[in-house]
């Protein structure tokens, strides 16, 4: 993973964990950050790292992000290309909300577009729980499954 992908994951981790439906915008991370640690970054420096023009960083600015996001000052790097682990676990020993996990999981599987969109789908309704239920009741009849595809893929011809 990239120092600019952790960077957005950590602020879609940060928004949740501060009880919003969405990541911190990055604009929010420079206040918050000037407002709890009192020190500050300027937002086109925060977006030169995330939008991956700014490659490295200083070693005052990466204590100062890590110190915020609660990570590792080493989390804060480029991964190597072969290390593929990804946040997906609650920082700072807060719970996690079943919504949080989806949208951290669509992040995480951003790559696979039926994957990622379906969890984030899942995470903003309103009634996921009972669509879960669905979901665990369909899964437990394959007929009904092929039926339903099949009336899926009939209905968009």
């Amino acid at each position: 993973m990239r120092l600019r992908e952790k960077l957005r994951v950590l602020r879609e981790v940060e928004g949740t964990c501060r009880g919003l439906p969405r990541a911190l915008s990055k604009a929010e991370v420079v206040k918050l950050i000037r407002e709890e640690a009192e020190e500050r970054i300027s937002l086109p420096y925060l977006s030169q790292l995330e939008g991956g023009t700014r490659t490295h960083m200083t070693n005052k600015t990466r204590l100062l992000l890590a110190r915020f996001f609660r990570v590792h000052p080493g989390y804060l790097v480029d991964d190597p290309e072969e290390f593929r682990e990804h946040l997906a676990t609650p920082l700072g020993g807060r719970t996690q909300t079943l919504a949080a996990w989806l949208r951290v999981g669509a992040l995480r599987f951003r790559h696979d577009p039926l994957v990622s969109e379906t969890l984030a789908r899942l995470a903003g309704h309103p009634e996921r729980r009972k669509a879960l239920r669905l979901l665990h009741e369909v899964l437990g009849m394959p007929v009904l499954m092929d039926r339903l595809l099949h009336a899926l893929e009939v209905k968009r011809r």
